[in-house]
């Protein structure tokens, strides 16, 4: 079975990837998404199996993979409690991902293309989270990193998403060295790459020492950090995290399915898979919480001024790997991967709710011309409206609560309960970046679906009006409300669309055009209304139904994960304000959203004028892009440029084969001179060489 529901997704891959064209579009959507649905069927019973307790883990072999000397690796799969998540999550979403593209894409020209890549890509982390060894391991991780580029550089006419999907190779190259270090220094510290043995020597390795650059250092440290590092770029976290953002380049369903809910989390992962080796190594865990509880903090700051809205949802995703990644810092990587769990439902409705309102909206993806959607797309909205009480942990300890609620409020206790200075940093930032993601997940509600209607500013609804009813009046209407749609974006360095100055992106919205400039917003056919169904239903009941086996003890995971009996039971007995923190301070940031967006909408403006220094902080990111730009970027052009200019054309090729060529035609022409066609040339020629050799005999 296991089998089966790894491998159906390649298969439907290359009949899709292959067939393409020849086979149309509606048979390559049949056979990708119904292996994927297939894939899903099988996934939920192992995962219910070992929720219920009546199954255990077991290996299954496929084949004799590398025997190289003391290598050997054998692909196989392996299945645990924590694989069973992973094939839950994975299969889930990637198939309402395929069903939701049926609309979404219904009007590409590659969409069987398109179709592949999203099952390649299945594939690929199927691969990853059933390894068995740190090499097949890799290979999934490499195979993630292949298909989100081919993915978010999918449109490739399109300039920017050639350049994102780029940005994203690169920065995950960095990353994924240190992940390829780390395995090297694995196998050469334990001579094996199998996960299980690793694991189990793991802890008779703590305190031990090993030279590296010229010193010695903790061995479970380096090689921990090592891992961490490819853990940090495949997941976004800070100082890796730039690709995330521009990702967004790549289509709706893309997004969802890579940058939410699954790729991105092969990082948490990777370090709950591995748990036994990060807590032989305090050094390391601190710096796992550290980097978490930092990303989780700076992305929800940058959040809060983003008015693209799948930049300010891909955003919120990088600030909930945050808290992941500091819940398994902190020793709670139960916790950790029950947010990845709930996480993946709702994250993925979010997204998918965006791309239903850019659907609705003819591609608009700027908040600031959307308003008054409610009533308009009224699935939609009531499914982002659930995706958000999720994300921003809406809930009554003891009663009911989202999603989120559980799980994001278990990671913050567990912070507070490890008692160290780094849990209490976590702790602290953790609970103000849960108020900033209420803040911005409510701004973003109360954008898009309240209010009056902003499309009259948009060139994107223009357009589709003038298109629609084809007179003078709606053409010159493109034009006004083209020139205001220039006005109020402003583009950040890298050419890209990153919101408004203060002047223009936080005036409240009295001076964006209002009206409806003749539009009329459609709700998204039932191939994406459904997803979004069935994806609400998790993000309101994921929490409730499964923070019992995840977070309490260790029946579930058996083992597969490291588990803290004593962490669990300090967070479970945490006091009363603990527990309330998260709660009240997303209550503070639905008011702030509310009076900001709803009842005063001039405060935007005026916050921005008076903070203006801080606001261009915010919508710059930090500036990290014009950072990396003036360290890395543009010094690689130059020394590029200087290499090719001088190394290339000025001297190898001068010299090399545009020299010998030059020396060949110049030689030409002198032959060319010599051969006249006269008859008396060629005799002036034959007696000068007779001359010329008796003169040499005489002389010899």
């Amino acid at each position: 079975m296991i089998v089966a529901l790894v491998f159906l997704p390649l298969l439907a891959a290359i009949v899709a990837g292959l067939g393409n064209r020849a086979i149309g579009d509606v048979p390559a959507k049949l056979v990708t998404t119904g292996a994927l649905f297939l894939s899903c069927a099988l996934a939920w019973p192992i995962f219910l199996g070992f929720l219920s307790g009546h199954d255990t883990a077991h290996v299954v072999p496929v084949l004799n993979w590398i025997r190289s000397d003391d290598l050997s690796v054998d692909w196989s799969l392996r299945v645990d409690a924590l694989t069973s998540v992973m094939l839950v999550v994975v299969t889930t979403v990637s198939s309402l991902v395929h069903l939701y593209s049926w609309g979404y894409m219904a009007e590409d020209d590659s969409q069987p293309r398109f179709f592949a890549y999203l099952s390649l890509f299945t594939f690929a982390m199927l691969m990853l989270v059933t390894a068995d060894s740190l090499v097949q391991m890799f290979f999934g991780w490499e195979g993630v990193g292949l298909a989100s580029y081919l993915l978010i550089g999918f449109w490739y006419h399109k300039p920017s998403a050639n350049a994102a999907a780029i940005k994203a190779f690169v920065v995950n190259r960095v990353g994924d060295f240190g992940f390829s270090l780390g395995i090297f220094g694995t196998f050469l510290v334990f001579g094996t790459v199998s996960i299980p043995a690793i694991l189990a020597a793991a802890p008779h390795m703590a305190g031990s020492t090993i030279g590296f650059l010229g010193g010695r250092v903790d061995t479970m440290t380096l090689l921990c950090l090592l891992l961490f590092v490819g853990a940090m770029g495949k997941s976004a976290q800070l100082g890796l995290h730039t690709w995330l953002p521009d990702a967004m380049e790549g289509p709706t369903p893309v997004s969802a399915l890579i940058h939410a809910a699954t790729m991105v989390t092969a990082g948490v992962f990777m370090v709950c898979r591995l748990s036994p080796m990060f807590v032989t190594s305090p050094t390391a865990m601190h710096v796992v919480t550290f980097v978490g509880a930092a990303t989780c903090f700076f992305a929800a700051t940058v959040g809060t001024t983003q008015t693209d809205i799948k930049r300010v949802i891909a955003y919120s995703t990088c600030s909930q790997l945050g808290y992941m990644f500091f819940g398994a810092g902190v020793g709670a990587f139960g916790a950790a991967m029950f947010h990845l769990f709930t996480h993946a439902f709702f994250k993925a409705l979010l997204f998918l709710c965006a791309g239903s309102v850019i659907h609705a909206m003819h591609h608009e993806q700027d908040m600031r011309f959307y308003g008054g959607l409610a009533k308009k797309i009224p699935y939609t909205f009531i499914t982002m409206l659930l995706g958000t009480l999720a994300i921003t942990g809406v809930g009554i300890d003891g009663l009911f609560g989202f999603a989120g609620f559980y799980s994001k409020d278990a990671i913050i206790e567990s912070a507070w309960a490890a008692g160290t200075q780094a849990g209490g940093i976590a702790f602290f930032l953790g609970v103000f970046a849960a108020l900033l993601t209420s803040f911005y997940s409510w701004r973003l509600v109360f954008l898009t679906f309240f209010g009056s209607p902003r499309w009259a500013g948009s060139e994107h609804i223009q357009h589709a009006a003038h298109d629609a009813h084809g007179d003078a009046h709606a053409h010159d209407a493109t034009h006004a409300g083209s020139a205001a749609h220039h006005d109020a974006r402003v583009s950040d360095p890298s050419g890209e669309q990153g919101g408004g100055e203060p002047s223009s992106h936080a005036r409240g919205f009295d001076e964006v055009p209002t009206g409806t400039a003749g539009y009329h917003p459609h709700e998204s056919p039932w191939t994406m209304t459904v997803p979004l169904v069935l994806l609400a239903i998790g993000a309101v009941l994921a929490g409730f139904v499964f923070v019992e086996p995840f977070t309490v003890g260790r029946d579930f995971w058996q083992g597969s994960l490291f588990v803290s009996p004593e962490l669990h039971e300090i967070a479970e007995h945490a006091p009363f304000w603990v527990k309330f923190a998260p709660s009240a301070v997303m209550l503070i940031g639905l008011a702030i959203a509310y009076w900001g967006y709803m009842l005063d909408t001039t405060m935007p403006r005026r916050f921005a004028a008076t903070f203006g220094v801080l606001y261009r902080f915010l919508l710059h990111k930090w500036y990290f892009d014009e950072l990396y730009d003036a360290i890395f970027v543009r010094p690689a052009f130059a020394i590029g440029r200087f290499l090719w200019k001088k190394g290339d054309e000025g001297t190898i090729d001068r010299f090399g084969p545009n020299g010998a060529a030059a020396v060949v035609a110049g030689g030409s022409i002198a032959a060319q001179r010599l051969q006249s066609g006269y008859l008396y040339t060629y005799a002036l020629v034959m007696l000068l060489g007779l001359a010329a050799a008796a003169t040499w005999a005489m002389a010899a």
